[in-house]
């Protein structure tokens, strides 16, 4: 394992990010809103179901046979996973411009190619997910229901994340 993939695999030890991390996904998520770096970075928008305030993260969305989907690199305990969840699957997407999106998240048995996907465009994940993009796909059968997937449904339009 490289060094990079210790840092990356260091700034979310114990699957949550630490104070480091907490930082560049602040800063990420400013400039993937604005829709400055690769098409596939946005910033992800969503309600905290305990506070109630808007949570805004980087993410990496994985296009697979005209779809397109996000995935949680850190598993079932990410936060915003929970937040999603709680919030029936209301988000809103940045990237350049404001996308209202509900999140559907994807049964289990479909979920190996689309991890697969997933790791060829989103480089800063690997080291999180214990399977190389190249194996095969029963290898990602296998992890599956680790890691949560959430099909990406336009909802109409912009809208205001301070609307809900």
């Amino acid at each position: 394992m490289s060094r990079y993939h210790d840092y990356l695999r260091w700034l979310y030890k114990g699957g949550r990010p630490n104070r480091l991390a907490r930082l560049q996904n602040s800063a990420s998520a400013a400039v993937f809103a604005r829709g400055v770096l690769p098409r596939r970075a946005a910033s992800l928008e969503v309600r905290g179901r305990k506070s109630g305030r808007t949570v805004s993260l980087p993410v990496v969305i994985a296009d697979l046979a005209g779809e397109r989907y996000l995935v949680s690199m850190l598993g079932e305990g990410a936060n915003w996973v929970q937040h999603v969840r709680a919030d029936h699957g209301q988000a809103i997407l940045r990237h350049g411009r404001c996308e209202s999106v509900t999140l559907e998240e994807v049964p289990v048995e479909d979920r190996p190619a689309i991890l697969r996907r997933y790791l060829d465009v989103a480089p800063g994940a690997r080291p999180h997910i214990p399977v190389e993009r190249s194996a095969p796909i029963a290898d990602f059968e296998r992890i599956a229901p680790s890691f949560p997937v959430f099909r990406i449904v336009a909802t109409g339009g912009r809208k205001d994340p301070s609307i809900r």
